[in-house]
């Protein structure tokens, strides 16, 4: 029981075991003495643990609050110490609290659905990528497909909101009834959809937000009636706040209803997929299913479904090789930041213990254990890490509106990205790791110097051993920062690249908004064109207004629109190579848009039903079928008509600047038969304006509402603004891959400072000796910058290596611009070296202004 007794001391600081160690021994002895019996071993034993536990916890206390109370009043006397430790661990701690809480809003946390693994997006694949589905297709798979447990679609068509305060437009997302059921998330009230809405269809689900704003949260909403497109539809329920599908921006869902028509066409691809696994099933195993039922189709429709496949993925899968990637290497940066920031810290409470070593040497002579000092040493750096994590947690708090803007709008999530407990959790983990992790070290070093050596006069404490470990640290500090500043290099020149691509129009000047126009109100193509002639008339007359057209979707927009095209006269069967982005307009569109016409002329009012049906042409349309030209005059099948080719204009980037885009087909507004193509009229009008744009808005919406009073205007953007979206997360992501390499290099600079300037005091006395016998100081001058150079060197030379490895793990994002690249390489180099310089040069002349008489008297 005695040794038991003796292990149960060890809860007890070393010092105060080491002081009343035997006289609590004896004491136990002696109760040991006094109680017999059969229980006395257990009672003694739990009323030495009831003594020892809340004696010794109070012994640590006061030990704790002794050192709290010293170490403050030790900063205090060092403010500028003290600052920098601060400052040094909130730029780690703060830059990896806010990037972790990206990473995991973006790729960790669970989608807010049940068993979210369990949910899948299926898609057609083809030789160009993956693409909607058709009914067709869906209807298929959704009938010979084993290994879900039930399948869904939807599609996003936006509709008007009418016989409110004033017309809004809506984001409503058209989906099955089976799509609620496999999502798992019950109505907030009321109820979702049920399989009789698929017949009924007049019946809407509100999201939460839309019901708040549009309706007051009005808690009788359920059973009401709104008018959507001119049609009445029931509320039958509302969503929760967190629900949200299939992306962030939708408001409202209605029942897609199929008509027998819609099966016909197994080409006319418009609507996603989505299944639920069986339990046990992954998602290889449907990929192989689907692949062998596509086989399957594919024989018995050759012609339509020929080299068509399934696309299988996870909800989160759907983000982009790309974003998923800026994420990462905002984390990169970050823990990059991290390192450099330890690194620092430890290189400062290596110098600050140095300089203390009389002081502590003092300390021990009176009487202060090894094991005391270390604990208070320990004491500081956890303390200033704790002031330094809270400034960088606050820091990391501030900087959610702007990672709000990295997370890709597709993520089907309702909330912002927080600093939430997980995030707290690794905040307060880092903060451990930084203070005592980085702080031990330094304290066990101080607690080992001799309190003799230390005393001595005119001897410097800590010797090369501290030295060799500072310059360890700042060869990573540089390696660290070498390695942030050429990602963001690499990153920068791959936006200039994708910044300097020429879109095939000019953006600028341009004003563009949406008047999406209602079924079935809208479905006759005279009636259309009369809204569009009227609102177009008008525009025109504005001042200051150069042209104005309307078009089915804006390029960079509007990616999809991809049909197929057939050359008249050419037996070879459709495939990928006749893929074409489609799309309806009104003439004036190239010239508004700067669209460069090539050969033949524009769409003109005349193009109607009643004349020759038309298409005008780009030119890569034109060199993949007539390489030598002569394609006016030509015919092709596209959407399902015959037409002639009327003119060849410029390349438009459709798909965005960083994909290269089908060959692009326009046809004529008026040529659409009536009830035909409904989804696809033109919606975007388009306003060259040589006045100011934001003043033309007023007076467009007086036109649009003269034109049709229930007709609400959306999507109000500048072209400019459009074709900026294209490298906007880029550009965010950069800001602050430039903001954090720049704080690198500055920590890389002042460790190099601290470093050089710890060095020339330290050896202030050798230098003046130096000095007393003759050498120069310019010679001196060039020592200290040539040990500060090699350090750089060192340190640019593994920095060089690991941000190659870098930049060939971040190739998504380089678009072309080699992860070698020398001129990144060697700028990054560069300003590496200028900034070591800078740091060193202080130290240089101190060195080089060393008294020799002073510091031959200190001999």
């Amino acid at each position: 029981m005695m040794r038991f007794y003796r292990a149960l001391l060890y809860l007890y600081p070393a010092g105060f075991r080491e002081e009343y160690r035997h006289e609590l021994c004896a004491t136990f002895a002696e109760r040991m003495r006094e109680h017999t019996g059969l229980l006395a071993p257990l009672f003694i034993t739990l009323a030495a643990i009831g003594d020892v536990v809340p004696n010794a916890l109070a012994v640590h206390w006061d030990i704790l609050r002794q050192d709290l109370r010293y170490a403050a009043r030790s900063l205090r006397r060092t403010p500028g110490f003290a600052i920098t430790a601060v400052v040094v661990v909130a730029l780690g701690v703060g830059a990896n609290t806010a990037a972790f809480s990206l990473a995991d809003f973006v790729l960790l946390r669970p989608l807010p659905f049940p068993e979210p693994d369990q949910l899948v997006k299926l898609r057609q694949s083809a030789q160009g990528g993956d693409n909607e589905l058709s009914p067709a297709i869906y209807r298929d798979w959704k009938g010979m497909t084993r290994s879900v447990r039930g399948m869904g679609a939807y599609t996003g068509r936006a509709m008007n909101l009418v016989g409110t305060a004033e017309p809004r437009r809506l984001e409503t997302i058209h989906m099955t009834p089976e799509v609620f059921q496999l999502l798992g998330v019950p109505a907030f009230t009321g109820r979702s959809f049920v399989p009789n809405d698929s017949t009924n269809g007049q019946v809407v689900v509100l999201s939460y937000p839309l019901w708040q704003t549009q309706f007051g949260g009005d808690p009788e909403i359920v059973g009401s009636v709104v008018r959507l497109d001119g049609a009445p539809y029931t509320v039958i329920g509302v969503m929760p706040s967190s629900f949200r599908f299939p992306t962030r921006d939708a408001e409202a869902w209605t029942p897609l209803l199929f008509r027998e028509d819609d099966f016909t066409d197994r080409t006319d691809s418009y609507i996603e997929g989505i299944a639920r696994l069986r339990d046990g099933i992954s998602i290889e195993q449907l990929r192989g299913e689907l692949a062998v039922i596509s086989a399957r189709l594919d024989q018995q429709y050759p012609r339509e479904d020929e080299k068509t496949g399934a696309a299988v993925f996870g909800l989160r899968d759907q983000l982009s090789e790309r974003s998923r990637m800026l994420v990462l290497a905002l984390c990169g940066a970050a823990l990059c930041i991290l390192l450099l920031s330890c690194a620092n810290l430890a290189s400062l409470l290596l110098a600050r213990a140095t300089n203390r070593a009389r002081e502590l040497a003092v300390r021990a002579a009176l009487g202060a254990g090894r094991e005391r000092l270390v604990r208070q040493l320990v004491t500081e750096s956890v303390g200033l890490a704790v002031v330094g994590g809270i400034v960088g947690i606050a820091v990391a708090m501030g900087s959610v509106p702007l990672l709000a803007k990295l997370v890709p709008t597709n993520l089907p999530i309702a909330e912002q990205p927080s600093v939430d407990l997980r995030v707290l959790l690794l905040a307060a983990v880092l903060v451990g790791v930084t203070g005592l992790a980085f702080g031990v070290g330094p304290a066990v070093g101080a607690g080992r110097t001799k309190a003799l050596d230390a005393l001595r006069e005119g001897v410097r404490a800590g010797g090369g051993r501290t030295q060799r470990t500072r310059a360890a640290l700042v060869i990573i500090e540089v390696a660290a920062s070498v390695v942030l500043l050429i990602s963001s290099g690499l990153l920068i020149r791959a936006v200039l690249r994708i910044q300097g691509i020429d879109p095939g129009f000019r953006a600028e000047n341009v004003l563009t908004l949406r008047t999406a126009l209602p079924r079935p109100r809208y479905d006759i193509t005279a009636r259309r064109d009369q809204f569009y002639s009227r609102v177009l008339q008008d525009v025109r007359a504005l001042p200051g207004v150069q042209s104005a057209a309307y078009i089915t979707g804006l390029p960079m927009s509007m990616r999809g629109g991809i049909w197929g095209a057939e050359i008249v006269g050419d037996m070879r069967p459709a495939g990928e190579s006749n893929s074409v982005s489609a799309r309806f307009l009104t003439p004036q569109f190239f010239a508004t848009l700067g669209i460069p016409l090539r050969d033949g002329r524009d769409v003109a009012a005349s193009d109607t039903r009643d004349n020759p049906f038309v298409v005008v042409v780009s030119e890569s349309f034109v060199k993949r079928h007539w390489p030598s030209g002569g394609a006016v005059g030509k015919q092709i099948k596209v959407a399902d008509i015959e037409r002639t080719i009327i003119g060849v204009v410029g390349d438009v980037r459709v798909r965005g600047l960083e994909r290269p885009s089908e060959p692009q087909v326009y046809m004529p507004a008026s040529q659409v038969a009536d009830s035909a193509f409904i989804s696809y009229p033109p919606k975007d009008l388009v306003v060259r304006s040589a006045s100011a744009l934001t003043g033309l808005l007023p007076s467009i919406r007086r036109i649009v509402a003269a034109a049709d009073p229930e007709q609400p205007i959306s999507n109000v953007r500048l072209l400019s603004e459009i074709v900026g979206d294209e490298t906007a997360s880029r550009v965010t992501q950069l800001r602050l891959l430039g903001i954090l390499s720049l704080i690198a290099l500055l920590i890389a600079g002042v460790g190099i400072h601290g470093l050089l300037s710890y060095a020339v005091s330290r050896r202030s006395q050798e230098l003046g000796v130096r000095r007393a016998l003759g050498e120069q100081a310019s010679s001196i001058v060039r020592r200290v910058l040539r040990e500060g150079m090699l350090l750089t060197l060192a340190g640019i030379g593994i920095g060089v290596v690991l941000a190659y490895l870098s930049a060939r793990a971040m190739g998504a994002l380089l678009f072309g611009i080699q992860p070698g690249d020398p001129a990144t390489f060697g700028a990054a180099a560069v300003l590496c070296l200028m900034t070591a310089i800078v740091g060193c040069l202080r130290p240089a002349i101190r060195a080089a202004r060393v008294d020799p008489i002073a510091a031959l008297r200190g001999e």
